[in-house]
């Protein structure tokens, strides 16, 4: 739990100072804030194999340290073999200690672990909030590769409180995601 007292602390204590100079904020409730992670995986390829999803569940809880759960499909689509109700993908919405306890890991642990690594790239959604897609689950250490029966990729989502990409960019580089190109409006 230490870890995760770091990263809350180093946001109050070095971030809040750092974006209030950055952006000439007049108070610190004007300063953004990650709301949460939320982490999800597409299986298509789960209308075939029903033990994906239950594969994928256990791992993504393994990664997280909180319960996945099965997203379903909506709508029948008959040209993918898809009907209503049926799991198609895993998710976990990760929110206070446990978000900054799995964005310290990915940031210090999993995301130097992939190969040829550069940086993420740094296109927001427009709203401050950022997605950033990994291919492989096998960065994360808590996978063991011995037990992996198909690689899974994942989107991870940012969502933070900030009003602009510019606002929400310089929150996530302060948290430390390495960005490929720090940009300067």
């Amino acid at each position: 739990m230490s870890s995760t007292a770091n990263l809350k602390k180093e946001y109050q204590e070095r971030i809040v100072p750092a974006l209030i100079k950055e952006f000439n904020y007049t108070s610190i409730m004007q300063v953004p804030v990650l709301k949460k992670i939320v982490i999800n995986q597409g299986l298509g390829a789960a209308v075939a194999d029903k033990k994906l999803i239950d594969v994928a569940i256990q791992e993504l809880t393994t990664i997280t340290g909180q319960k996945a759960v099965a997203t379903i499909s909506r709508k029948d689509i008959s040209n993918f073999k898809l009907r209503k109700k049926m799991p198609i993908g895993t998710m976990v919405t990760l929110r206070r200690e446990q978000m900054y306890e799995f964005l310290e890991r990915l940031v210090r642990v999993a995301l130097p672990r992939i190969r040829d690594f550069k940086g993420i790239e740094s296109k927001l959604d427009g709203r401050g909030n950022y997605t950033l897609g990994i291919q492989e689950q096998i960065i994360f250490p808590e996978i063991n590769i011995d037990n992996i029966t198909k690689i899974l990729g994942m989107n991870i989502t940012f969502v933070t409180s900030a009003r602009t990409d510019e606002e929400g960019y310089a929150l996530l580089r302060e948290f430390g995601l390495p960005f490929k190109n720090i940009k300067k409006s």
